[in-house]
């Protein structure tokens, strides 16, 4: 009575579906729910960074530009003011807004990156999964190095540029400008910072190997050089460098990641190669007669002939 009793008493899994399937409209539904909290969590953390910015958010985007030289500066020179125009009754609100949503972006990227992730996942392998948390938090990491290399760079940009109008020219940024400016500059650093890994994905996939990398290096850097020099905003080349510099250190490393990738799949299928064969499976060795080595050997020639 033991045996079934301690197979009665054992909690059973319930049977998984072979296939796997969803119907479209199930996969619709599933998509619209994943959405509506995507779009839930922007909200509110749009509101937050909406009350934000009257606490530090906006001087925190006003602060490259306030610490630009007084000359630099509208008001500047005068009573050490730093002041942006606006020219337009709703260009407060509009900036307030557009400044609310990037950083809500930001705030609710966990959110939303885990419903993306909860939807493509049950489609995906195990190691397919694996490969994708670890893309998602490298990607949400190299983002946001670009957008503080960014950050960082832009005074010495901006007083580049400003600096380029000569004496007798009053410099009045408008506030609409400025910061569609700053926005524009830290999407732009951060994405280009994805692209790279973009290359370690496809690798990690099996769509792009290591030698076509390598005997692409120069064309991938050459072009890195136009992709920065294209993007960036301030379009000079201060800040096209600081972007195609580490964007060229990161794609050499995708470049070596990719190498090692492609060493362990070589040793994993040659160890592998047989494991998928069934019991009653021939397996595809040559059962044919090898050629004998017929070179006659050191011990050979000194063997004395027997006599029959």
């Amino acid at each position: 009575m033991a045996g079934p009793v301690a197979r009665r008493g054992r909690r059973r899994r319930p049977p998984r579906d072979a296939e796997a399937t969803m119907t479209l409209v199930a996969h619709l539904t599933e998509l619209r729910n994943r959405v509506a909290k995507a779009l839930l969590a922007l909200l509110v953390a749009s509101a937050v960074a909406f009350w934000w910015y009257e606490h530090g958010l906006g001087d925190f985007i006003r602060a490259p530009y306030c610490g630009l030289p007084g000359e630099l500066r509208y008001g500047g020179s005068v009573d050490g003011g730093c002041g942006l125009l606006i020219t337009d009754v709703f260009g407060g609100v509009f900036i307030r807004l557009k400044v609310s949503l990037l950083a809500g972006a930001v705030l609710s990227a966990p959110v939303w990156l885990y419903q993306l992730w909860a939807f493509i996942t049950p489609g995906l392998r195990r190691n397919e999964k694996r490969y994708g948390i670890t893309f998602v938090l490298v990607s949400t990491t190299l983002f946001a190095l670009g957008a503080v290399l960014a950050y960082v760079s832009l005074s010495a940009g901006l007083e580049l540029l400003l600096s380029l109008a000569g004496d007798g020219v009053v410099i009045a940024l408008t506030a609409q400008d400025y910061i569609g400016f700053v926005l524009s500059l830290l999407v732009a650093f951060g994405v280009s910072f994805e692209v790279p890994l973009v290359a370690v994905a496809l690798n990690a996939v099996g769509v792009l190997s290591y030698d076509v990398l390598r005997r692409s290096r120069r064309w991938i850097f050459f072009l890195t050089i136009v992709f920065a020099a294209f993007v960036t905003p301030t379009q000079d080349p201060f800040t096209m460098l600081l972007m195609a510099g580490p964007m060229i250190v990161l794609f050499e490393l995708a470049i070596q990641i990719a190498r090692v990738v492609d060493k362990r799949r070589a040793r994993r299928d040659a160890a592998e190669h047989f494991h998928a064969l069934s019991d009653d499976e021939a397996s595809p060795l040559d059962a044919g007669p090898s050629a004998l080595d017929t070179t006659p050997s050191r011990l050979d020639g000194d063997r004395a002939p027997t006599r029959g």
